[in-house]
């Protein structure tokens, strides 16, 4: 057995619809089929990959059921074109330089406060500046 790629994530949200825009709209993911659960939900695909699924929950997640995810990562092209995006979208970030790899790691927070980064190329080149708006 081997391991390919990471599937998707899964977050659980009590603002389901603010939570889907935010993934459409800063990071350009598209809603696409879901199976029909009995429960609400989407699925926001990167290209032809559902990468993240959203549940819709009336409570937030808390002990004994919270989860100690720390980040989540996309890999992606076009470093300048992309924090301009986030500049745009008012979402504050920082990026980070990976020691040894020189990845550019640009980490910023959903609208829900879960973490996540989108690493580029050592080859990317922008102004990486944080921005905090």
């Amino acid at each position: 057995m081997s391991i390919k790629y990471l599937d998707h994530v899964n977050i659980r949200t009590t603002d389901l619809t603010s939570l889907q825009s935010f993934y459409e709209d800063v990071l350009g993911f598209q809603v696409g089929p879901r199976p029909d659960f009995p429960f609400p939900g989407a699925w926001l695909y990167c290209g032809e990959r559902p990468v993240v699924h959203l549940v819709g929950v009336a409570d937030p997640p808390s002990p004994p059921n919270a989860l100690s995810l720390e980040h989540f990562a996309f890999a992606a092209e076009g470093l300048a074109e992309f924090l301009g995006h986030l500049r745009q979208h008012r979402v504050a970030y920082r990026v980070v330089i990976v020691p040894t790899f020189n990845t550019r790691q640009v980490n910023f927070h959903d609208s829900m406060g879960n973490h996540l980064h989108v690493d580029f190329g050592p080859e990317e080149q922008a102004d990486l500046a944080p921005f905090d708006p």
